[in-house]
């Protein structure tokens, strides 16, 4: 499986026997498997069961992969500072009464590696692939109203929002929609 590369990242898918050796706490395994060394804090327990159903769905549709979950690695220290992915493939029922062609995206930045532009490099390769490789258009994220730093990132990529809804993890969250067509922050 392929990884998506930016000026600074690679973003490697994480297949299922990465996700096994994270749910078992193998940090070694982890590294090994991934060829990075794993953040300190590689899992936090929030991650876990994101984990646990993304290895689940991964089971029934491994053609899934290159959507899901992937470790934003350094190039240049080897080493993992978050990760991002996508929720699903594109066009999934749940996003139908918001953006019926739109595709959610996810992501994290290790609290260590906070404030570099990570998220946004991250954020940007992942669109481009999607829109490149695939046709997709049109984006989603759900943030928190609190979260300012993704909040201040989803608005300078362009990302309106479009509606909000209580998510029975994180509360209530805004909707926001990035529509490539309409936006031309997200560079080609």
């Amino acid at each position: 499986m392929s990884h998506i590369s930016s000026p600074r990242l690679d973003l490697m898918p994480l297949a299922p026997d990465f996700l096994r050796a994270s749910l078992a706490g193998d940090r070694a395994a982890c590294a090994a498997i991934l060829g990075a060394t794993m953040p300190q804090e590689w899992p936090e327990p929030e991650y876990r069961d994101v984990l646990a159903m993304r290895l689940r769905e991964l089971r029934v549709d491994p053609t899934l992969q290159p959507w899901l979950m992937r470790a934003m690695v350094d190039r240049a220290s080897r080493a993992m500072v978050g990760t991002i992915g996508f929720h699903t493939a594109p066009a999934p029922e749940y996003l139908r009464p918001y953006s019926p062609k739109a595709v959610e995206l996810g992501f994290g930045v290790c609290e260590s590696c906070r404030r570099r532009g990570y998220a946004r490099e991250a954020v940007e390769a992942m669109m481009q692939w999607a829109h490149a490789q695939h046709g997709v258009t049109e984006f989603i994220v759900s943030i928190r109203p609190d979260n300012l730093p993704s909040q201040a990132l989803a608005a300078g990529l362009g990302f309106v929002k479009i509606s909000s809804h209580v998510d029975e993890v994180d509360g209530v969250e805004d909707i926001l929609e990035l529509r490539m067509n309409d936006t031309p922050k997200v560079r080609p």
